[in-house]
């Protein structure tokens, strides 16, 4: 599909849709221009996701991806600016600090008001825009239709979350963007010796499962954060010298083999029922 050179829309024909807006690293120069640190302000994307479920196309799903990085804007946060996780600790739309709270932009260099709304136009529009249009795309083929939205953090952050992150976050917030069948099914694909999981524990759920996850409309959303562990290796701290590390194929072997079970479910779960709608 055309469109901006930063965005990437991999068609499918299976009624699955694949997020992906935290794996892009691209800043452009007159915004890098304000920051503390160029690795800093890239130190938070979702690494090498993009590679840990290239299989996702084999299956026949759309993959949607955004190669800006999060500190531009956050295509996964609500663009009204509003918390998705009122009382606890979060980045913005246009992220001003690190998961860890380090500030990010240079005295008077954060993004104002205008810039925000720029980037959003720029960024985050075009993004969901994409979203939208395969979603309604699938509908026309498919009663009922997946959006799976890929994410990892590292395992360890104290300011986010208590002590590590299970291996496998499920987020549907809390039941409400997908039709139960489904939140179980991935649990279960996620069930492995040697791993752990939650469903609607620290991460429920960004803006995107959110906004798009209409069960009654037989769009069904959502969410997985993985921890970082799962398939590469996560030094203490991490510094400019050693993160991120490579995608570590011993590790992201059988996480990727979980995971493929993860999206065959999803799939499965979508042809398997028919909605009146």
């Amino acid at each position: 599909m055309s469109g901006p050179d930063w965005l990437e829309v991999r068609q499918g024909e299976a009624p699955l849709v694949v997020g992906m807006p935290h794996t892009g690293t691209e800043i452009p120069p007159e915004i890098e221009a304000g920051l503390v640190s160029p690795w800093l302000a890239r130190r938070d994307a979702d690494w090498w996701i993009e590679s840990l479920y290239d299989f996702a196309s084999e299956l026949g799903a759309t993959v949607v991806r955004t190669r800006i990085s999060r500190t531009v804007i956050d295509a996964n946060r609500d663009p009204s600016g509003a918390s998705l996780y009122p009382g606890q600790a979060t980045t913005e739309l246009c992220p001003t600090t690190t998961f860890d709270g380090e500030p990010l932009y240079r005295p008077d260099a954060e993004p104002d008001a205008a810039e925000i709304a720029r980037r959003r136009a720029a960024y985050f529009q075009p993004y969901h825009a994409a979203l939208t249009g395969e979603i309604a795309r699938l509908r026309t083929i498919h009663p009922r239709v997946v959006l799976y939205d890929a994410h990892s953090i590292r395992s360890v952050i104290p300011r986010l979350f208590d002590g590590a992150l299970p291996n496998f976050n499920i987020g549907t917030n809390n039941g409400a963007t997908c039709d139960p069948a489904l939140e179980a099914a991935v649990a279960a694909a996620c069930e492995a010796p040697g791993y752990t999981q939650v469903v609607n524990g620290r991460f429920r759920g960004g803006h995107t499962t959110r906004h798009y996850g209409r069960p009654d409309d037989g769009v069904h959303a959502i969410q997985m954060e993985l921890a970082c562990r799962g398939y590469m290796a996560e030094p203490e701290p991490p510094t400019p010298q050693n993160w991120p590390t490579p995608l570590d194929p011993a590790r992201a072997g059988p996480t990727r083999a979980i995971l493929r079970g993860a999206l065959e479910a999803c799939i499965a779960f979508a042809q398997a029922t028919r909605d009146p709608k």
